[in-house]
């Protein structure tokens, strides 16, 4: 007897292996699986620009990254004895304004580096529930906790959710023609913007990433990976669920995490994805006799292992 249904999801026809460089943006989620590939050291960059929940504010920061487009003093702002960036998350924010703009600055050259040589690029989508800040009549990632009558809530429409990620494919495409981008759907529950706001924030998302990717020319150039659907339909019970009921939790995210391994990883990358595995394991060992001999016999072939992958790939550090 079969007591759930599980989504079929096709192989990826250009998988991920220890070669690919791959960028992570979007929401929180986005960190979930981004902390999985640091973990099996994997060449990855997540969310440089800190967590972005939605298309339009991803969308931004791309363009601007790509265009090495500056930040100037115009951009940034002063409040609660910080300066903040509406386009960037609060975890830059800086108590000196000089210090602000060389740390994006600086981001924003790597980050056009990162986007112009990655192989993979994967794309988590938050929200459609959007804040448009007043006086700039622009869309913000983030408020910094900025008076609340400086913005305006909206929810973007399915048409304007599709130009952006159309925009988003063509700006990656037009300098990393070759780049795979895979989108998905958060399965975060935003229900501070109510129970039924948050299905319909999540079905616009879905809608619009499914027409963009269903239809030539965007059919070609971008993959969905449905992370949303698997929390929905393969795992729908709270047990999965942390204890604000709100974000998977980590049993969750390791079955997340084993279905894109399954069909987004290839399957020469599984025997050393393996190996990182067990040092990383033997790594967090805690011994009740540290300075006992099969102690340091067992730290010596750990040593041994780690040189080994080091060797092999230059860009593993433990």
């Amino acid at each position: 007897m079969q007591f759930r249904t599980q989504i079929p999801i096709s192989k990826s026809n250009h998988p991920l292996d220890y070669n690919s460089k791959i960028v992570s943006l979007g929401s929180c989620f986005a960190e979930n699986m981004g902390d999985k590939f640091q973990y099996f050291k994997f060449q990855n960059t997540i969310n440089p620009f800190g967590i972005i929940f939605n298309p339009v504010s991803i969308e931004k920061i791309i363009q601007k990254a790509i265009n090495t487009a500056l930040f100037t003093e115009k951009d940034i702002f002063f409040h609660n004895e910080r300066w903040h960036c509406f386009d960037v998350h609060s975890d830059w924010s800086n108590s000196n304004k000089e210090d602000l703009l060389a740390s994006l600055n600086a981001l924003i050259r790597l980050t056009n580096q990162q986007l112009a040589q990655s192989t993979h690029i994967i794309i988590t989508y938050g929200t459609s529930w959007v804040y448009r800040n007043i006086e700039s009549d622009s869309i913000v990632a983030n408020c910094h906790k900025a008076p609340q009558k400086q913005f305006k809530k909206e929810l973007l429409s399915v048409e304007g959710t599709e130009k952006s990620v159309a925009n988003t494919i063509k700006l990656i495409h037009a300098v990393n023609p070759n780049c795979t981008i895979i989108f998905t759907v958060s399965p975060v529950r935003h229900i501070k913007d109510g129970f039924v706001e948050n299905q319909v924030s999540k079905a616009n998302l879905i809608s619009a990433l499914y027409t963009v990717l269903q239809f030539p020319p965007s059919a070609a150039e971008g993959v969905y990976f449905p992370s949303y659907e698997i929390m929905m339909d393969e795992l729908r019970d709270y047990r999965f669920y942390a204890e604000d009921m709100l974000h998977p939790n980590q049993v969750a995210i390791d079955y997340i995490w084993k279905r894109f391994k399954e069909i987004m990883i290839c399957e020469s990358a599984l025997a050393t994805m393996e190996e990182v595995e067990r040092v990383q394991k033997s790594l967090s060992h805690k011994s009740f006799n540290p300075n006992s001999e099969s102690h340091l016999k067992f730290e010596s072939k750990v040593r041994e292992k780690i040189t080994i992958l080091e060797n092999q790939y230059s860009f593993m550090k433990f």
